[in-house]
C-alpha cells in the first residue's frame, strides 16, 4: 500500500494534523512494525522526545510522529516520509488495522458440537468443535463460538460476540453485543460465598447472575463471579486484562482498564474510566470514584475518592507516597544517625 494511500485512510479518521511525502517519495507500505525492528518498507510510530534519537536509528521507510517540528525535520532529512499527530500511538494502532484483520471463520455449525434444542441460534453464527450449548441459552447474530466453549442453561450472548476457545460461560449470565471472552476465562461462576458455622463452614448458593454490557473484553484466564443474590455487572467498553479475579456482587462502571492479575473482592464499587494497575487488591465492599487511578501493587482497603491517584500497601495519595518511598530508602541511613546520636547522648550522661 503506498504510503499516500495511508495517509488519506488514516485522515479520515480525523486524527492527522500534517503529513510530509511527494509524488517522488511515496514509497510502498508493507506492514507495521516496532522502531526499533524497522526494516525498509514498513511503518513504525515515534511516541514522543523521549523516543527522538530512534529517528537517526530506524530504518522504516515512513513515520508516525508527534506534532514536533524537531523531529518532523529529523525525519525530513533522512528521506524518511512522516505523518503527524497529537497521539502517535493511538494512530499507530489504527495503521495495524489496515494491513491485519483478525481470523473469523466462516458462520457454521460444526458436527461434533452439542446444542439443545432449546437453545435459540440467530443469523450468520460460528459454533465451533466441540461446543457445549445448554438449555434455554440464546445466542444473537454474527456470534462466533470457538472449540470446546461450554455454555451453561439460560446464558444469552449479544450480537457479533466472540468467545474464543475454551472459555466458559455459566447459568443466567448475560453478555452483551460486540464482546470479546478470552481463551480460559469463566464468567458467572459462583462466588466465594461461605458463612462460619458452629460445624464449619456453610455454603451460601450463588443464586444471582453476572451481566456483561456491550463491548466488554475479558482476557485470558479470568474470572468473574456471580453472587449470592442480585448481580454482578460489567459497563460496557470495560476492558479487562489476564488473570483478574472479579468477585461476586461487584459493579464496575463504563470505560474501565483493569491490568493482569488485579483481584477485587466481593460488592466493590468501581467508578466510570478508573484505571487498576496490575497486581492491584481492593478489599470488601470498597467505592472507588470515577476516573480514579490505582498504580502497580496498590492495596486498597478504603474508599477513593473520583479522580484520585492511590499507591502503596496500603493504600496511600500518590504525592504521599513518593515522599514516603523517599524516606523509606533512606532509613538505613538514617538508622546510623540515630544510632550516633543515641551513643552521644548515653556518652554525655556517663
Amino acid at each position: 500500500m503506498k504510503f499516500s494511500k495511508i495517509v488519506e485512510k488514516l485522515g479520515d479518521s480525523g486524527s492527522c494534523n500534517s503529513f510530509c511525502f511527494d509524488k517522488e517519495n511515496d514509497p510502498e507500505i508493507t506492514g507495521v512494525t516496532p522502531v526499533d525492528e524497522a526494516t525498509t518498507g514498513t511503518l513504525s510510530y515515534i511516541e514522543g522526545a523521549k523516543f527522538a534519537s530512534m529517528v537517526s536509528k530506524t530504518s522504516a521507510s515512513a513515520l508516525i510522529l508527534p506534532a514536533d517540528e524537531t523531529l518532523q525535520a529529523q525525519a525530513q532529512e533522512r528521506s524518511i516520509v512522516w505523518i503527524a499527530t497529537p497521539e502517535p500511538r493511538l494512530l499507530f494502532a489504527k495503521a495495524i488495522a489496515l494491513f491485519y484483520k483478525p481470523w473469523r471463520p466462516t458462520p457454521e455449525i460444526h458436527p461434533t458440537a452439542v446444542i439443545h434444542p432449546t437453545a435459540k441460534i440467530g443469523q450468520q453464527v460460528y459454533v465451533g468443535a466441540h461446543v457445549v450449548i445448554q438449555q434455554g441459552v440464546e445466542i444473537g447474530d454474527d456470534v462466533c463460538i470457538h472449540p470446546n466453549v461450554v455454555i451453561y442453561p439460560d446464558a444469552k450472548i449479544g450480537d457479533r460476540t466472540t468467545l474464543h476457545a475454551n472459555c466458559t460461560i455459566h447459568e443466567r449470565t448475560r453478555i452483551g453485543a460486540d464482546c470479546t471472552i478470552h481463551s480460559g476465562a469463566v464468567i458467572g461462576s459462583e462466588g466465594f460465598g461461605f458463612v462460619p458455622s458452629s460445624t464449619g463452614w456453610v455454603k451460601m448458593e450463588q443464586s444471582g447472575c453476572t451481566v456483561l454490557e456491550d463491548h466488554v473484553e475479558v482476557g485470558c484466564n479470568s474470572a468473574i463471579d456471580r453472587p449470592a443474590v442480585g448481580e454482578t455487572r460489567i459497563g460496557r467498553h470495560t476492558i479487562i486484562d489476564n488473570l483478574v479475579q472479579i468477585g461476586h456482587g461487584c459493579q464496575v462502571g463504563t470505560r474501565c482498564a483493569i491490568a493482569g492479575q488485579v483481584g477485587i473482592a466481593g460488592g466493590v464499587k468501581v467508578g466510570n474510566g478508573v484505571i487498576l494497575a496490575g497486581q492491584v487488591g481492593i478489599a470488601n465492599q470498597v467505592k472507588i470514584g470515577d476516573r480514579a487511578i490505582a498504580s502497580a501493587k496498590t492495596g486498597i482497603h478504603n474508599d477513593i475518592a473520583p479522580g484520585e491517584i492511590v499507591s502503596g500497601s496500603p493504600s496511600l495519595p500518590h504525592k504521599q507516597y513518593l515522599k514516603v518511598s523517599a524516606i523509606l530508602a533512606r532509613l538505613p541511613e538514617m538508622y546510623q544517625t540515630l544510632k550516633q546520636l543515641q551513643r552521644q547522648i548515653n556518652n554525655g550522661n556517663g
